[in-house]
């Protein structure tokens, strides 16, 4: 069974940087490309980056470059979105997917989804 794991999500003031981390389970981590998004309320899903399996190209929404930084340990089976200069529009639940293709920036392509985790920015 594959499970995606989310953490590091929570509260911060704008300015401030956050890490997410998403555990894998269940699937040949170094198989997969990797990405996150992120929904705020009553917003569509939106990208926010992906990395391919041996994390060698990286994308951005272009909103977000120079803030974010999505990285992988394929060793712990982990992959990182590292959030600076938090701004209270990035307030959202994140969520990381793994898929099988290359590299894909939309959600519906990817084969699994984790439940999220809440990313709050206060002014």
């Amino acid at each position: 069974q594959v499970q995606l794991v989310e953490s590091g999500g929570g509260l911060v003031q704008a300015g401030g940087s956050l890490r997410l981390s998403c555990a894998a389970s269940g699937l040949t981590f170094s198989s997969y490309a990797m990405g996150w998004f992120r929904q705020a309320p009553g917003k569509e899903r939106e990208f926010v980056s992906t990395i391919t399996s041996s994390g060698g190209t990286r994308y951005y929404a272009d909103s977000l470059k120079g803030r974010f930084t999505i990285s992988r340990d394929n060793a712990k089976n982990t992959v990182y979105l590292q959030m600076n200069s938090l701004k209270p529009e990035d307030t959202a639940v994140y969520f990381c997917a793994a898929t099988h293709q290359s590299i894909e920036m939309v959600h519906v392509r990817y084969d699994y989804l984790g439940q999220g985790t809440q990313v709050t920015v206060s002014s």
